[in-house]
């Protein structure tokens, strides 16, 4: 099963559909990625998975194998490293296991998984705050307010220096302060919207839903986006947006009347 997973990975071609949406120009993006199957969790369904500790050889924990930064890391791997890295350091398997699963020797194992942990860990950061920890709670009130009133600069500050802004399945990325207050200014916070977030969780991360409000327009803020933070400290090292299409998950509402505080943390759920 894992060597036709491998199989069908390699087959799979350039997805369609990645441009940005019509009539908009963005600003030109630090790289072209292709993160092809990256989807946010809600973390209330994370709790109710089967209690399946990793054998004593893994080494990460369960938060960290399913925060968007490992996953997204992993999916860049080639192929075989891949699938070294999960069943060696995620599910536990010794070397011999692993290479009997892949049909390999263990040494072309011990080669790849040191490849693979080599490479994810470049892009290793500061731990994350704890949740609800003061320094977490003290960001949310900072980023919503920066968002309430379309203050990009106040928002900028909020970020390391060399944090990614990406939004798959698009695959444009920017990287760095400035880039990402250029993409922004000139798409999300263009012709006076605000917004009006909702705090959440995603893979063991902060997550905020963004609701639009159009500049002068009376009607509730309408669903736009799940922004998935992977934080260094109390920094935002990468923010991932999702579009709406993932709200029913988190048990996220279509609108949300002005100044509404009084959904807050909702409960995922399945539909």
């Amino acid at each position: 099963m894992t060597s036709r997973c491998l199989n069908v990975r390699r087959s799979i071609g350039r997805r369609q559909g990645t441009s940005a949406p019509s009539g908009l120009e963005p600003p030109e993006p630090t790289r072209l990625g292709e993160v092809t199957w990256l989807q946010p969790c809600p973390d209330e369904l994370l709790g109710a998975l089967a209690d399946a500790a990793p054998g004593p050889a893994a080494r990460y924990e369960a938060r960290e194998a399913i925060s968007l930064a490992f996953i997204t890391a992993v999916q860049l791997l080639p192929p075989r490293q891949r699938a070294v890295l999960i069943l060696r350091d995620v599910l536990g398997y010794s070397a011999g296991e692993a290479a009997a699963i892949l049909a390999v020797t263990e040494d072309s194992v011990t080669g790849a998984l040191k490849r693979a942990r080599a490479a994810v860990r470049s892009g290793s950061r500061e731990p994350p705050s704890a949740p609800d920890s003061p320094g977490e709670k003290q960001l949310v009130e900072e980023l919503t307010a920066a968002y309430e009133r379309g203050d990009v600069a106040g928002l900028i500050e909020l970020f390391s220096d060399d944090a990614w802004l990406t939004m798959p399945p698009l695959p444009l990325e920017y990287q760095g302060r400035d880039l990402i207050r250029r993409f922004l200014t000139q798409i999300a916070f263009r012709d006076g919207r605000t917004y009006l977030l909702v705090p959440t969780r995603a893979n063991g991360q902060l997550a905020v839903a963004a609701y639009r409000r159009e500049a002068g327009a009376p009607q509730p803020a309408s669903a736009n986006s799940l922004l998935v933070l992977t934080l260094s400290g109390t920094r935002i090292e990468a923010m991932t947006r999702f579009n709406q299409s993932v709200f029913p998950y988190f048990g996220l509402p279509p609108a949300l009347a002005s100044r509404s505080r009084s959904v807050t943390r909702p409960v995922g759920r399945v539909l």
